[in-house]
């Protein structure tokens, strides 16, 4: 399911203790992606944001200002992943081109803003 709703080969999530959990710009939009998951994501801009169960709830680790402070500790479902995902970080890099470099974002900056989201003509 992770890799449906990420649109990606998996989704590196965090858990997180819902108690103690605070959402400093909102709360995430849910949809129920099954019986027994609720899936939280960004209702502005589509990022998926949480995977919330009976056993707590996770948070996306790219969701993060700084995801590097997140490693992942355990695979789930390792059993279903794609067959060619061990050998994917074999394989080349290619780095960044100069025109992806100069895209401008629309999705929310990995910092706090006076305001979200940024009126028209502004860059976040």
């Amino acid at each position: 399911m992770c890799q449906k709703a990420f649109g990606n080969f998996f989704g590196a999530l965090v858990t997180a203790d819902i108690a103690h959990l605070e959402w400093t710009r909102g709360k995430p939009s849910m949809f129920r992606s099954s019986a027994k998951v609720l899936r939280g994501f960004c209702e502005k801009c589509g990022t998926p944001l949480t995977y919330q169960f009976s056993g707590g709830i996770e948070l996306a680790i790219g969701a993060f200002d700084d995801p590097a402070h997140f490693e992942p500790q355990i695979q789930v479902n390792h059993d279903h992943r794609l067959p060619w995902i061990d050998t994917l970080f074999e394989k080349p890099g290619r780095p960044q081109t100069l025109e992806e470099s100069e895209i401008v974002s629309r999705q929310h900056p990995d910092h706090d803003t006076d305001q979200w989201p940024p009126e028209d003509g502004q860059d976040a």
